[in-house]
């Protein structure tokens, strides 16, 4: 079996290399690729970001974020890397604006590969401004040149199993208004059923939420307590040493007098 570092860093190397040569005619120089756990961002790319020891040349970074490798289908991922690469293009061969702003020359370089620039990742956004996604256009030269690449064999072929079981929302992964997909969409290359009959794979376990909390009483003397449904006559008030009773099930009880001796 491959090193596992060597095979994912081999295949986001191998698309890189695939996608300069398809959509950017093999004008991008390289880079650095390192993996970036960095909260609500699926990439970036930072010019120049490394040196080597002794000065003898420079690189940029290309960072993918892992955490949403399971969580998105591998052309949305593979979409990042090449968003990615057009703002290379555009540090190399064009004129960037200010620290994180998308401008009109990097949406139309977006567009010219086949990716459509959205604010909100989805049809009518907006092209260009300091926060922004993007989605594949059907047909387009990524869509084309990503289903050719995805043909010819495996890519990321390792998922970070931990944030698997991280509930997250369509909201998070595509922009403010979602996708139409399932509330959180898994990548359906992913083998969930080997995965969790192997022992490898857990489902996610929701936090508590306080509305599935109940409150339990001492009939006698009215201490409450608060805890998970179901524990009605299991746990007790030492004190009065008597069973406690969901609230919703307690039903107070007036003194009735006692009948008169005849």
């Amino acid at each position: 079996m491959n090193n596992p570092s060597d095979e994912m860093y081999d295949e986001i190397s191998g698309a890189y290399a695939f996608f300069n040569d398809q959509l950017f005619g093999g004008q991008l120089p390289g880079c650095l690729f390192t993996l970036q756990r960095k909260s609500h961002t699926f990439g970036y790319y930072s010019p120049s970001r490394f040196l080597r020891r002794n000065g003898n040349g420079k690189s940029d970074e290309l960072a993918l974020n892992p955490a949403y490798f399971a969580h998105r289908r591998i052309e949305q991922t593979l979409s990042t890397l090449v968003h990615e690469q057009v703002h290379q293009w555009q540090a190399y061969f064009g004129k960037p604006s200010r620290s994180g702003y998308h401008n009109a020359e990097w949406a139309n370089k977006m567009e010219a590969v086949g990716l459509m620039p959205s604010n909100t990742g989805e049809p009518g956004g907006a092209r260009h401004g300091q926060q922004m996604t993007h989605y594949i256009i059907e047909g387009g030269p990524f869509d084309v040149a990503c289903k050719e690449l995805l043909a010819s064999g495996g890519m990321l072929s390792w998922i970070d199993i931990v944030a698997m079981r991280v509930p997250m929302s369509p909201a998070l992964l595509y922009g403010p208004g979602g996708e139409p997909s399932e509330p959180e969409p898994v990548d359906p290359t992913i083998d969930i059923e080997a995965l969790t009959t192997a022992g490898l794979l857990q489902p996610a376990t929701p936090k508590d939420d306080p509305k599935n909390k109940r409150k339990y009483l001492c009939p006698n003397c009215k201490l409450q307590v608060w805890g998970k449904p179901g524990l009605s006559g299991l746990i007790g008030c030492m004190a009065c040493e008597l069973a406690m009773i969901d609230a919703k099930e307690f039903v107070e009880v007036e003194a009735q007098p006692e009948a008169e001796a005849e």
